[in-house]
């Protein structure tokens, strides 16, 4: 299935599935199919990933949904590699795990074992390792 677009031929609308092969279109219209070739026509842009370029990470953690700290796996100061978890969340009766978005240390810590949390408040946050070229810059 194709692109679903509304046109309007002679002033009446139409929904219509469009897929592009080269300089050839088909469009269905209302079950009916039609070849349609344009000889120098542009090629269709590659869909792009929904998420599109590198994104810079934060350090900020936060649970996008509300529940209670099971455990604090870090202290204030610890260092900790990307992927490693950090906290465990009790959400819905169901344990998850929440794991450091970045590499870096422990600089704040807004919560603690048995307190009740709400969605997209910050929790942790980890300063970056500072990277060699940061180091020389400085």
């Amino acid at each position: 299935m194709g692109e679903k677009r509304k046109v309007i031929v002679d002033g009446t609308e139409f929904e219509v599935d469009i897929e592009q092969e080269g300089n050839t279109f088909t469009a269905t219209v209302e079950g009916r199919e039609f070849k349609i070739e344009v000889p120098e026509a542009p090629q269709a842009a590659p869909k792009r990933a929904a998420r599109g370029g590198k994104k810079k990470k934060s350090g900020k953690i936060s649970a996008n949904i509300p529940g209670k700290i099971v455990t604090l796996e870090v202290a204030l100061g610890d260092p900790v590699s990307e992927g490693q978890v950090v906290l465990i969340l009790e959400a819905m009766k169901m344990q998850n795990e929440i794991t450091a978005p970045i590499a870096g240390i422990v600089v704040e810590i807004h919560c603690e074992e048995g307190q009740s949390i709400e969605a997209n408040v910050p929790l942790v946050i980890i300063e970056p390792k500072k990277s060699e070229k940061d180091e020389e810059s400085d």
